[in-house]
């Protein structure tokens, strides 16, 4: 959903001091505005809403001054304002991300989400991912395209995908900084740079982060870069090289039982040093060619990546990953087309080792894994009338994972068993899309989507297991618009799944067991609304309804699914200009999710209230202000879904504790 801007920062004076002023006049604040933010160039934005605009089902735009006032840690504070996104922090940079409870029982990583940096996968070759290593502060905007609506971009999954996208030189020129600091002795730094010239730019950002955490043995250190250089072949010949470096190290506070969790939501395990320390380097091209009336984009990408994990035991992963992607768009008079397809391919130097409190021990496991995902897809759109366009299309997807177990220490040594696994899928959709006025659209579309087990689902502990695949139609109408006040992005959907992958915690420090569910349904509402009540006072609202169950199942018969609430509201209202603004918000879930899949417990739902604030103190130059959980709300924000839950069950984690973050920005 494009809302209207946001605005920029605010010191604590600041805070003080609009809350009792009057509405100040709004004048062209919003240059002043677009100086303080990373990026000064909004074309990728636009070119990007007119993409939206062109889809048939529920998708939005998420640009950076929509989130710019937030202490970026996760995906949580860009994506927190997107219909349909459910995001839950854990700690640090660890948070629950679903849509339309895709990965709905996945404790850990992620899947059935395909997350992109500028247009390339970064998900890995087993199609499970990391979003630690995408770094929001760096983004020029984000896409977000749910289900099916994200074929476009190759994705066939449950959730769709969402792409996050950098400046360039040409949008972001000049040298930016921005410092943040705050509670749990919490301290960031960004720089970046741009410049253009006639046929080449480049662009690059740094960015630092050390916090202790909201909890005991929560402490985390980052370092990243990320860069890309432009250059310009002939006038229909672009080529942009992408570069990504992060070191990421992470203490892992691990769950709780909820007595613990509701008293002393501080409380961190400390037993075997938990953790996950990360090192990767990600190079990506991608060439556009320009045609008459078409465009053809070509690219390759590679990422090496480091994993130091210290769990039940200590987990060490060299991963290299690499691959390729195609994509041409054709437009004519009535008729439009995609055709494309990408193939990813890993190898995985996997051991594990028992830990002696962090450090590696004895070795435990030793296994090579290899994988390969691959698919092509198309999209035809037919413009019926001027107002009336059909659309219909298909991905095909491949995929092949194999493991060779060198060592199981359980197994009495040395092994040589060797496990292999292939999936297909053929994925079709059909689609209309109705302007019922030049603001207006209506839209509806049913397709399938089909997601593979990776690596996590198929050697759970060692030797694969037999999961198989996982299936869903989904259909889906909703509208998106704007008239007078009023600027809305609603979708219904409901999702029939076969062999939806489920998870459950075995005990608190063993990774989850997955499992084929029978028949479950995911079905909701998406709705995302913004009133601009005057030039001084903006209310921006999402509503997210999650109706997830058992379809007939023969263990758990129609009980609901465990882990996501049914009913999430958030708001936020802002109060003032750009020049000067305060912005309360509300997240509120009336009633907690179930924890298990028997339904034995439900926890209790909560409301946390919030804040931020920004005061441009001169042109160039803003100061900010975030506020989080003001009233020191204790209760559960996220669970790890267990079979039956009991008073004894460490499956839960804390809602984020009461913090307050400030700082600058500007731009020279």
């Amino acid at each position: 959903m494009k809302h209207l801007k946001s605005g920029s920062r605010v010191s604590l004076f600041a805070l003080g001091a609009m809350l009792g002023c009057a509405p100040l006049a709004a004048a062209d604040d919003a240059t002043l505005y677009q100086d303080t933010i990373i990026v000064t160039d909004n074309a990728s934005t636009l070119e990007a809403e007119a993409l939206v605009a062109k889809t048939p089902g529920g998708a939005d735009v998420v640009p950076h001054e929509d989130y710019a006032d937030r202490f970026l840690v996760s995906l949580r504070d860009t994506l927190a304002f997107s219909p349909g996104v459910y995001t839950q922090p854990r700690f640090g940079q660890e948070v629950r991300i679903s849509i339309r409870g895709s990965g709905l029982s996945r404790g850990y990583h992620m899947r059935g989400l395909t997350l992109l940096q500028d247009g390339v996968p970064i998900n890995l070759a087993d199609d499970n991912g990391d979003f630690q290593e995408l770094e929001p502060i760096f983004f020029d905007h984000l896409e977000v395209f749910r289900g099916s609506n994200a074929l476009r971009y190759g994705s066939g999954t449950l959730g769709g995908a969402i792409n996050g996208v950098t400046p360039t030189g040409r949008t972001a020129p000049g040298v930016y900084v921005r410092a943040d600091v705050g509670s749990n002795d919490t301290a960031r730094l960004l720089v970046s740079g741009g410049m253009a010239g006639d046929r080449l730019d480049a662009w690059g950002a740094t960015s630092t982060d050390t916090s202790d955490g909201d909890r005991d043995h929560a402490k985390r250190e980052s370092v990243r870069f990320n860069g890309n250089v432009g250059y310009a072949v002939t006038d229909r010949i672009t080529t942009r090289f992408y570069a990504s470096v992060n070191q990421l190290n992470q203490e892992l506070p691990g769950a709780l039982t909820e007595a613990v969790a509701l008293t002393d939501p501080k409380t961190g395990n400390f037993v075997g040093d938990q953790g996950r320390d990360i090192e990767s380097v990600r190079l990506q091209n991608q060439t556009v060619i320009a045609f008459d009336n078409s465009e053809l984009k070509v690219g390759v990408f590679m990422n090496d990546k480091s994993l130091h994990h210290p769990i039940f035991q200590v987990i060490e992963q060299d991963t290299q990953d690499r691959g390729a992607f195609a994509r041409w768009d054709w437009a004519g008079d009535r008729w439009e087309a995609t055709i494309g397809g990408e193939a990813r391919f890993g190898d995985v130097d996997y051991q594990r080792y028992i830990n002696n409190n962090g450090a590696s021990g004895m070795l435990s496991f030793d296994a090579d894994q290899k994988a390969y995902t691959s698919n092509v897809y198309s999209e035809v759109r037919y413009h019926a009338t001027d107002r009336l366009t059909l659309i219909g299309g298909g991905i095909y997807a491949n995929g092949k994972r194999e493991q060779f177990e060198k060592f199981n220490m359980f197994s009495g040594g040395a092994t040589g068993v060797k496990g292999e696994k292939e999936f297909n899928a053929f994925s079709p959709k059909l689609g209309m899309l109705y302007a019922a006025t030049p603001d207006i659209q209506v839209y509806g579309n049913l397709s399938k989507s089909a997601e593979f087990p990776g690596y996590g689902e198929l050697a759970q502990v060692a030797a694969f297991v037999p999961v198989e695949k996982q299936t869903a139609w989904t259909l889906e109408a909703g509208t998106r618009g704007s008239k007078g006040i009023a600027e809305w992005d609603v979708s219904v959907y409901r999702s029939e799944i076969d062999g939806e992958l489920l998870q459950y915690t075995v005990n608190a420090d063993i990774p989850a067991s997955t499992f084929n569910g029978d028949q479950t349904v995911h079905q909701g509402i998406e709705a995302g609304l913004s009133l601009q009540l005057n030039d001084w006072l903006r209310l921006r609202q999402v509503y997210t309804d999650s109706d997830f169950k058992f379809d007939g199942d023969v263990q758990y018969g129609d009980n609901q699914l465990p882990v996501v609430p049914e009913h999430m509201y958030r708001a936020e209202l802002r109060i003032g200009t750009e020049r000067l603004h305060v912005a309360p918000s509300l997240e509120w879930v009336p009633e907690g999710p179930y924890a298990d899949y028997n339904n034995i417990k439900k926890v209790d739902g909560y409301v946390l209230i919030g804040a931020t604030a920004s005061w441009s103190v001169r042109d160039g130059m803003d100061l900010f202000l975030d506020a989080r959980n003001l009233a020191d709300e204790k209760a559960i924000g996220d669970v790890s879904a267990a079979i039956t839950a009991t008073d004894a069950s460490a499956i839960y984690y804390p809602v984020e504790r009461r913090a307050v973050f400030g700082g600058i920005r500007a731009r020279f």
